[in-house]
């Protein structure tokens, strides 16, 4: 798999680049960022999977989280994804922010003509680790990932499902009960169709109650100022889940905080430190 570079820039002693490159499971270019810290020749370090929300593409977080100085520090890279497919332009894909571009909430839809590109679940379990794994200095037995809002939801599904490539989740905000918000229920509908057992598959309380589990504590940060919080995130029915599951989690309702930037930059840097510590 062909990596075009489109800028490469050094930080903190590391290199955050940005690359472009055909995905075959999107069947479209495909943007990412990677930071690599600096490290010596032939040394293979752990690797993070961010994932973001609605509305943003690699560049919110590259640019506004401020996460480099702490990748640098405890010698993580730090790989951040699109959240959708681009370039698409199917009939309503750009109509709504919720929905469509912007907005792949890292399933496999189902549902035509979604089916064709929306395969961000496979992009990203699948496709990105192997061109990350190819091209950049990762030990794969080391890899974890978190995310914010619906890539936060992401994150927790994928790493609950595939513990053996992920060996460590936290989440910022996390979307954790899609089918319990108008959120989930307008994105599954639309690509998984009217059968809410198909549903069950990417709604992560659903899955712990149904036995999937991480190798290590689950991390989520929840801003109790979050205008989100009660419609959209219901961070209790994850909680709840987790207690009867006996899944390790700690949830931290921070004071003050709201669903923004200004909320993942204050808490990234712990979030790393969680990760490099369940990957060492």
């Amino acid at each position: 798999m062909e990596l075009v570079t489109q800028s490469e820039q050094k930080i903190f002693g590391g290199i955050q680049g940005v690359y472009t490159h055909q995905a075959e499971s999107t069947n479209c270019k495909m943007e990412l960022s990677v930071y690599v810290p600096e490290h010596i020749e032939d040394e293979k370090l752990a690797v993070l999977y961010y994932l973001s929300g609605l509305t943003c593409t690699q560049d919110n977080v590259t640019t506004k989280a401020g996460f480099q100085r702490y990748a640098s520090e405890h010698k993580v890279i730090i790989v951040c994804p699109d959240t959708s497919p681009r370039g698409t332009d199917f009939p309503s894909e750009h109509d709504a922010y919720d929905f469509g571009s912007g907005a792949g909430f890292y399933l496999n839809a189902t549902e035509e003509p979604w089916s064709a590109n929306y395969n961000m679940y496979d992009y990203v379990v699948n496709e990105l680790t192997a061109l990350v794994e190819n091209n950049f200095p990762v030990d794969s037995k080391r890899a974890g990932i978190f995310g914010h809002s619906m890539g936060g939801h992401g994150a927790l599904t994928i790493g609950l499902k595939n513990p053996e490539k992920f060996k460590s989740i936290s989440a910022f905000s996390p979307i954790v009960a899609p089918m319990n918000c108008p959120w989930g229920e307008k994105a599954f509908t639309g690509y998984l169709g009217a059968n809410k057992q198909d549903w069950e598959n990417y709604d992560a309380s659903k899955l712990i109650a149904s036995g999937h589990a991480s190798p290590n504590e689950i991390l989520i940060d929840q801003g109790d100022a979050d205008n989100f919080l009660t419609e959209q995130l219901k961070p209790e029915i994850f909680q709840r889940a987790c207690e009867k599951e006996k899944q390790p989690l700690e949830l931290r309702m921070q004071s003050g905080y709201d669903h923004s930037y200004f909320f993942i930059a204050s808490f990234i840097g712990e979030h790393i430190q969680f990760h490099a510590k369940n990957l060492t």
